[in-house]
């Protein structure tokens, strides 16, 4: 009893000392804080080959870039740029000192077991089942890398769940924003990426319950999924983990300033209509044989393309512009939106194709070429192809 008494003075100290708000106040968007969950020496869960660290940190970044460019008005903080350890206050100090209108956190998920996958993005509350209460368990284990850290939170022990009666107490004047940008998020990935949608979770997240104004932390898949890391580990990947948060980012954004928006991109992902993003770059990496030991083998897929037009504006891929071109594909690159054709395996294929596009008037048109989704010279191709 003496334990629970303890705890609710702290909850009630917190939520007197954390923030002063108006509640269910909505302001326009000027700053946004981007946190990469971990660094330096917290590499936070581990894959097969990869650390969790590592992968937040570029998906930060580049969602960081995309939200830099298409919106020059909103001022985009990083709580980190580099790979270093930021203890968990002072990630939402951040933020709160910066008056920041967004606050973004992003992670990845682990589990004993080598089955789920897929996306989950939190808000701020009171855990629903023990599945939540260990993601955020994990999560606010970091605070035990800190120096003093029973200090800097009032005596919080992240891994006693008697600890965390403190957020019951807790109402969060944001929930309905951070609901709000958290759905969009789930839509983005599920829709346009192809992650497994885990759904919208409350969690009592100390980086979250530090922080004055909406906020939400993104777990963009598990690292101890061979599909899930394979995905995320891959450069192709998280940059399209970092379009879908833009994605919803905007649409978020549009609302709040009273935008309408027909809930298109507005760096949109390379476009095939047999797959998702996310089977793209996972179905050309893994192939679904074993060998002897177990290990699972990598198939190189390469695939010849014509390129026949760029635009730095986003086009419909049945745009009348692309007269006569059947299975019109996109992906961007270098600040350009590119439109491809083909999925040929062989460079004399890519070349009878070529001249059908010349014919249709793409007199600039030239042949591109694939390695698992990333673009290589046609040469590179060739070689490789000769090498098999």
């Amino acid at each position: 009893m003496k334990r629970i008494a303890e705890i609710f003075g702290i909850a009630g100290f917190l939520l007197l000392t954390s923030f002063n708000i108006s509640v269910g106040q909505v302001h326009k968007i000027k700053t946004v804080v981007i946190d990469a969950g971990h660094g330096g020496y917290d590499p936070g869960c581990l894959g097969s080959k990869t650390k969790e660290k590592d992968v937040t940190l570029s998906i930060a970044l580049k969602l960081g870039k995309y939200i830099e460019t298409n919106f020059p008005d909103v001022k985009v903080i990083f709580t980190r740029e580099t790979d270093v350890f930021v203890e968990l206050f002072k990630r939402a100090k951040i933020a709160n000192d910066n008056n920041a209108d967004l606050f973004i956190s992003i992670h990845c998920n682990a589990n004993p077991s080598k089955i789920p996958y897929g996306a989950e993005t939190y808000v701020m509350g009171l855990h629903k089942s023990q599945a939540n209460l260990d993601v955020a368990q994990k999560e606010n284990a970091s605070i035990l890398m800190e120096d003093s850290y029973a200090n800097n939170y009032d005596g919080f022990n992240p891994n006693s769940t008697e600890a965390y009666i403190i957020f019951s107490l807790y109402q969060n004047a944001y929930l309905d924003q951070s609901l709000n940008l958290a759905t969009k998020v789930q839509k983005q990935l599920k829709e346009k990426v192809g992650m497994c949608d885990k759904g919208v979770k409350q969690a009592g997240f100390l980086v979250l319950y530090k922080t004055a104004m909406p906020s939400i932390l993104i777990e963009t898949g598990f690292l101890s999924n061979l599909k899930d890391e394979k995905f995320l580990s891959s450069t192709g990947g998280q940059d399209y983990i970092a379009l879908g948060i833009y994605s919803a980012f905007k649409d978020y954004i549009n609302e709040i300033n009273g935008i309408n928006t027909n809930n298109t991109t507005g760096k949109d992902f390379f476009q095939r209509k047999d797959s998702t993003a996310y089977q793209m770059i996972v179905k050309d990496s893994i192939n679904s044989g074993k060998d002897t030991s177990g290990v699972v083998k990598k198939k190189n897929e390469i695939f010849f393309k014509v390129q026949f037009a760029s635009s730095s504006v986003k086009k419909a891929l049945n745009s009348t512009n692309f007269k006569g071109i059947k299975d019109v594909q996109e992906y961007f690159n270098n600040g350009m939106y590119k439109y491809i054709t083909g999925n040929e395996t062989t460079y004399e294929a890519a070349t009878t194709l070529l001249n059908k596009v010349h014919n249709l008037g793409f007199k600039d048109a030239f042949i591109i070429a694939f390695l698992n989704g990333k673009r290589i010279t046609p040469q590179e191709a060739v070689k490789l192809i000769k090498g098999k």
